[in-house]
């Protein structure tokens, strides 16, 4: 009695188990590899997942993805916040069941059909103030004098 008491409880706070059964163990196949550039917001080595925020839009129109996971060749201790990198990014798509679509729009006023998956295949550093030299004068400057 009190394991479907427990059971029921955790159902009112989240989604229900089969639910939470068919988004872990997803069908995901891939879509797409993409290249974007952008900067980490978050690195976590334990888990092996970051956080980025892109300069450019995903196809589904973000620009930052949360918990992306971090291939097992990339050195998470080498990675580092706030600078730009260009990123190498597998996105794969799972479709969602009926019952589960039909759940999240009647319980939650979600409309969806289908979940993504990222996975962050290369993240190469980028020299974005190569261009730039404090020492050199602009010709415009040069020709003034």
């Amino acid at each position: 009695m009190a394991r479907k008491a427990a059971k029921a409880k955790s159902e009112e706070n989240g989604l229900p188990e089969w639910a939470d059964n068919e988004l872990k163990n997803a069908n995901f196949q891939i879509l797409d590899t993409i290249n974007r550039t952008g900067y980490f917001l978050d690195i976590n080595e334990q888990t092996k997942k970051a956080d980025i925020q892109l300069y450019e839009s995903l196809p589904d129109g973000r620009t930052i993805i949360e918990e992306i996971d971090l291939a097992d060749d990339l050195k998470v201790s080498e990675l580092m916040k706030g600078f730009v990198y260009e990123y190498k990014i597998k996105i794969s798509k799972a479709k969602l069941s009926d019952q589960l679509c039909e759940l999240l729009k009647t319980k939650y006023q979600i409309d969806m059909d289908e979940i993504f998956k990222f996975d962050l295949e290369g993240a190469q550093m980028m020299d974005v103030e190569s261009d730039f030299d404090p020492n050199k004068k602009d010709k415009d400057e040069e020709e003034e004098e």
